[in-house]
């Protein structure tokens, strides 16, 4: 009896057989949720630098993320960058941390793309993904992340608005060797 009921309330909710003749705001296009978290890039490569352990070192011309080892090491991770007009350079830190993130996009990108949310909850459609690193300067916010993504196919190139993007792999991974306070260096 209650297969019978439960049937008939999929029927009354059911979309009509031609569901073209359905008004567009009735259509809902359904994103994939991502099923893995991306390729692992890292790799611990020969570098030497005068900079202390635990320091991170980001190359905006190769794409890189270093995080120094120490002993002439480091652990090498490919990362997506700013596009062309949103590249910086400058030594900030780590001001905080969040897993799963929310992100709630700043005005300057919201006057940019109005079609922008003015926030978008944590979760497989966060472009933030499964990790953050807040980057800040003076105390202060820079409105500038370490963080993962939902669609690891875009990490490696000129993306982004001035974060940095790893998949999410290897952004848990460096979550998780990254203090709050650690030094970010950016090149």
């Amino acid at each position: 009896m209650i297969w019978l009921a439960l049937a008939a309330v999929v029927a009354a909710h059911s979309p009509p057989a031609d569901s073209a003749a359905l008004p567009d705001l009735h259509r809902v296009e359904m994103k994939s949720v991502p099923r893995d978290h991306g390729k692992v890039t890292r790799e611990v490569v020969d570098f030497q630098t005068t900079e202390a352990p635990g320091t991170l070192i980001i190359s905006n011309a190769d794409r890189t993320l270093h995080l120094v080892l120490g002993d002439g090491r480091a652990a090498r991770y490919r990362i997506s960058v700013g596009k062309d007009g949103f590249l910086w350079t400058g030594t900030v830190v780590v001001g905080r941390k969040a897993e799963w993130p929310e992100w709630r996009p700043p005005a300057e990108m919201r006057q940019r793309n109005p079609a922008l949310p003015e926030h978008v909850p944590s979760g497989p459609y966060n472009p933030l993904g499964a990790r953050a690193i807040y980057l800040y300067r003076g105390g202060g916010d820079t409105l500038y992340r370490i963080h993962g993504t939902n669609t690891a196919e875009t990490v490696g190139g000129y993306e982004t608005s001035g974060c940095f993007r790893l998949s999410n792999a290897d952004v848990m991974e460096l979550f998780e060797q990254v203090k709050v306070g650690t030094k970010v260096i950016v090149q």
